[in-house]
């Protein structure tokens, strides 16, 4: 990359990186420099959309890489190589592709679905070791009990198990 994608969106940063990936075989160095937003650590999705419908949906939602440029990356190329529901993007698809990227706010626990919901807050539901997480703000998804619901089975959670209810805002960056 060069010094002036210092300057690149969320989203535009997530093209750029899987371009490279996609042509190189490999990622992209990441200038040395990073403006501040792109410095501070946080959890991050990456979704791809195709005419409209979803293509490859990746992401992390707390920090496990050194800052936010890196996040995105790595969660760019898991979202258009690595989601098990798509096969793998090819180059040929990129220019059909819509970028977005969700930077996620840190999990707060909440008492109630009373203190959720589903066009603000983000969700997670966790039983012992499984969890399952959804965005806020989908198409599709209009009341908190859907969105417990999908996060549940996303989880394989059964319906009557009970469940600790976390919460997150994002920031969403999207290709304009």
């Amino acid at each position: 990359m060069t010094p002036s994608d210092q300057d690149l969106h969320p989203a535009d940063l997530a093209r750029k990186v899987l371009d490279h990936y996609l042509k190189e075989g490999h990622l992209p160095k990441l200038p040395d420099f990073l403006p501040p937003e792109y410095e501070k650590r946080a959890g991050a999705f990456v979704s791809l959309k195709k005419g409209g419908q979803l293509r490859g949906c990746i992401g992390t939602f707390e920090p496990v890489r050194q800052n936010l440029a890196e996040e995105i990356a790595a969660n760019a190329i898991s979202a258009a190589v690595h989601d098990p529901r798509f096969p793998p993007v090819t180059k040929e698809e990129l220019p059909e592709l819509r970028f977005s990227v969700d930077v996620l706010s840190p999990l707060e626990k909440v008492s109630s679905k009373a203190e959720l919901d589903a066009k603000k807050y983000g969700i997670m539901v966790r039983s012992g070791s499984r969890s399952g997480l959804l965005l806020p703000d989908l198409e599709g998804v209009d009341s908190v009990d859907q969105q417990i619901d999908i996060a549940r089975r996303k989880a394989g959670i059964a319906p009557g198990e009970r469940v600790e209810l976390y919460r997150f805002k994002v920031t969403r960056f999207t290709e304009k």
